[in-house]
C-alpha cells in the first residue's frame, strides 16, 4: 500500500472531530464531508440553502487544491441533504462551482448532518500531476 499523506489547509475548517480534512495515497485525494463553516471564524454561515451549498463548495475547493488537485480533477462525490426539497437550489451551486466537470454523483437525504447544516459534501479526486 502507498503512502498516506495528511492535508491540512487553514483555507477550510478545522476537523471537528478525529480525521483529516483529507487523504493523499497513490495519486488519489479522499476529502472528507465538508458542511458550511467559514474557516475564517469557524462558524457556520447563515444564510440559505444556496449560501450554505456555496461555503461547503467553496471548503472542498481549497482542500482539494491543497492537496495538489483541483475541481476538475474530482470523479466522484457524495452530497447529503437534510431535505431533498433543497435538490434543485444545491444543483444550482454545484454546477457552477464544477462548470463542464461532471463527477459521478450520489445525493442521499439524511436524517442528520453535523450541527444541524442543511448540506455536507465529500469528494474523491485525482492529484494532477506536473
Amino acid at each position: 500500500m502507498g503512502e498516506l499523506r495528511t492535508v491540512h489547509t487553514a483555507d477550510a475548517p478545522e476537523a471537528i472531530g478525529p480525521y483529516s480534512q483529507a487523504i493523499v495515497t497513490e495519486g488519489w485525494i479522499f476529502v472528507s464531508g465538508q458542511i458550511p463553516i467559514d474557516p475564517a471564524t469557524g462558524e457556520l454561515v447563515a444564510g440559505d440553502i444556496g449560501v450554505q451549498a456555496n461555503r461547503v463548495l467553496e471548503n472542498v475547493r481549497a482542500v482539494v487544491e491543497t492537496a495538489g488537485g483541483a475541481m476538475e480533477s474530482v470523479v466522484k462525490t457524495t452530497v447529503y441533504l437534510d431535505d431533498m426539497d433543497n435538490f434543485g437550489r444545491v444543483n444550482e451551486i454545484y454546477a457552477r462551482h464544477f462548470g463542464e466537470a461532471r463527477p459521478a454523483r450520489a445525493t442521499i437525504e439524511a436524517g442528520g448532518l453535523p450541527r444541524g447544516v442543511a448540506v455536507e459534501i465529500d469528494v474523491i479526486a485525482r492529484v494532477i500531476e506536473g
